[in-house]
């Protein structure tokens, strides 16, 4: 019989300040890979990002999610 396969998923925000957002980016990428690293992550099904915006339609903020496989 097959193996039971474990699908999680998790989410990361990250507020996008204006003139940092390089270093934001760098930092939540960072975070994703201390994430994957320390949670035995045996398989990355799905990495997306979505924008969060204000009542402008500016870009506020960034939403991160990972399914993956244990």
């Amino acid at each position: 019989m097959a193996e039971k396969k474990k699908i999680k998923v998790k989410t990361f925000t990250n507020e996008l300040k204006i003139f940092k957002t390089m270093k934001e980016l760098s930092a939540l990428d960072e975070e994703v890979n201390r994430f994957i690293a320390e949670n035995g992550v045996k398989k990355v099904i799905s990495l997306s990002d979505c924008t969060t915006t204000d009542a402008t339609g500016s870009t506020i903020g960034l939403i991160r999610v990972l399914a993956y496989e244990t």
